[in-house]
């Protein structure tokens, strides 16, 4: 990631990128990257990706993140990939 994000930063910005990015970092996800697609999405302003060492690493990645999202009163529209955990999406 570019930024480090520290739980004072991300309780202080509450967005579902800082609680990504912290929820990601907390877990040691595998070259996480944040890419900005504003100008090139209507649906989307970041796509986060991020890689684990396994599908249970995946899995605890995407359960991290919607758990501090949920924490902060975000909800996904849903989860897309749970079944085998070789990748997710959580559109929010």
């Amino acid at each position: 990631m570019t930024t480090k994000a520290t739980a004072s930063n991300a309780s202080d910005e509450s967005d579902l990128l800082a609680i990504a990015r912290l929820a990601l970092e907390d877990l040691k996800a595998v070259d996480p990257v944040v890419m900005d697609v504003r100008s090139l999405s209507s649906v989307m302003d970041y796509l986060v990706i991020a890689s684990g060492t396994s599908s249970r690493h995946v899995k605890s990645l995407a359960d991290s993140v919607l758990m501090k999202a949920k924490e902060q009163g975000l909800r996904p529209l849903g989860v897309e990939g749970a079944v085998s955990y070789t990748h997710l999406t959580l559109p929010t």
